[in-house]
């Protein structure tokens, strides 16, 4: 083996570091990630087809580091991209606008850059078809969540052919440079964390019907899915309400081209009809002035607050909790043996499964997963955290005694025998071979 000069690997490296960024799409997303980039002090050039865009996204750019960038309209400025060593594609979520922006990109720019897409679900795979073999190594996608200055989360996504040291530098330089928790995930629909957070929303839609028709009201389930179980408190109609039933529908309709055949989510992919109803007449959620719930002015000018029956389908008072025996110590509640316990089985312990079921699918480890939940959606812990924190030997009987089959991490455990998914004060966790392996080893 020939060896490599130390000036070819000081070189290389520099190649591939993050001093300035290319931000094109000046949207929430766009923006933000333009925001953060110029306050870890690098050179920012932020671009959009619409120069109004443009001119908001720059006020939310910390006023000290606003001279850091450049704006400018896609039509004018694209060839400035050269000037740029990573080049984030930050449009529309459609996947022909994307590929014909990355097509003309790849035009322009410079050798040694890193490009990434912000896409929140679209396969790496479906944007890199028939690409050069250089915009193939070169690409991954990096998922920040909204709002990125908030949200600590950024998964990175490789393609099949991308470089080792692109990865490396999105790594380092989210890591370092953004202070973000970088997780590394697959290209794999929805990637990890919004597979499981939309399985936990779509499938909840569904699943809390029958317990709405039997006289459990909205607020009480909200209350059930959220601090009972270790989630915010909006639980499942309050955080739709605050992402939007028009990105939820999107979302929707997104796995069910992209998820696999045997996927549990693809029962769970359209909407209810009261739902869709709802999306239609452009009742989407807080943006929009309402969606489940709403604020009312008074003449007397203080609030009050309705919400939207899905049984009755009318606006009424928010109504109390019935909370009333309800487990209070974290994750006992789906244990339970009433309604609340029913309804938190279903809709927490079955994301749960689902989160189990799919190691190796989505990612490698269970710690990517636990860490891609715990920041992208606030989640107190991570599925598998959640699932040792419960006892993993509980769920398993429950799951065995209801004839159903174990998902692929609780079958591994079982075959272990052991008893956690994490040990030694959680630097070690369970791997797919029924071996324990260093936590360091899976997030590097």
């Amino acid at each position: 083996m020939v060896p490599v000069e130390p000036d070819f690997l000081k070189e290389h490296t520099l190649s591939r570091s993050i001093e300035s960024v290319a931000v094109l799409g000046a949207g929430t997303m766009g923006a933000g990630i333009a925001a953060a980039s110029a306050a870890a002090g690098c050179d920012v050039l932020l671009l959009d087809t619409n120069t109004d865009v443009v001119e908001a996204a720059l006020q939310q750019v910390d006023q000290d580091a606003q001279h850091l960038v450049t704006t400018g309209t896609v039509a004018n400025d694209l060839g400035a991209v050269s000037d740029y060593d990573w080049v984030c594609e930050a449009v529309i979520e459609d996947l022909s606008i994307k590929r014909e922006l990355f097509s003309r990109l790849e035009l322009i720019r410079k050798d040694g850059s890193v490009i990434s897409s912000n896409t929140s679900g679209i396969p790496l795979r479906q944007i890199s078809e028939g690409m050069t073999p250089r915009f193939r190594a070169d690409v991954a996608i990096t998922h920040f969540f909204n709002p990125v200055k908030v949200m600590h989360l950024l998964e990175l996504v490789p393609g099949e052919d991308t470089d080792d040291d692109v990865i490396a530098a999105f790594a380092e330089f989210g890591a370092e440079r953004l202070g973000k928790g970088v997780v590394n995930a697959k290209d794999t629909v929805n990637f990890i964390g919004n597979r499981i957070g939309c399985f936990f929303m779509l499938s909840g839609l569904h699943l809390a019907k029958p317990f709405l028709v039997e006289g459990m009201n909205q607020e009480t389930v909200d209350a059930i899915l959220s601090t009972p179980v270790g989630l915010p408190p909006t639980g499942l109609y309050g955080l739709i309400d605050l992402i939007g039933l028009d990105v939820m529908e999107l979302v929707g309709k997104n796995l069910s081209i992209n998820l696999p055949e045997s996927d549990p989510g693809r029962a769970f992919t359209a909407f209810p009809t009261v739902e869709q109803q709802m999306h239609d007449s452009g009742q989407l959620g807080r943006k929009a002035g309402g969606g489940f719930s709403r604020q009312i002015k008074l003449d007397d000018g203080t609030r009050s607050k309705e919400t939207f029956d899905l049984v009755d389908e009318t606006w009424r008072d928010a109504q109390p909790v019935a909370s009333e025996g309800v487990a209070t110590e974290l994750g006992e509640v789906i244990f339970q043996d009433s309604a609340a316990g029913e309804l938190a089985w279903q809709v927490f312990g079955g994301t749960l499964r689902y989160a189990a079921a799919l190691v190796p699918e989505i990612a490698d480890d269970v710690v990517n997963i636990d860490n891609a939940i715990r920041w992208g959606f606030n989640w107190v812990h991570g599925p598998f955290e959640m699932l040792d924190h419960l006892n993993p030997r509980r769920v398993i009987e429950r799951i065995h005694a209801e004839g159903s089959e174990l998902p692929s991490m609780l079958a591994v455990l079982e075959r272990a025998e052991v008893g956690s998914f994490y040990r030694n004060d959680g630097t070690e966790c369970l791997g797919l071979d029924g071996e324990y392996h260093s936590v360091d080893e899976s997030v590097s």
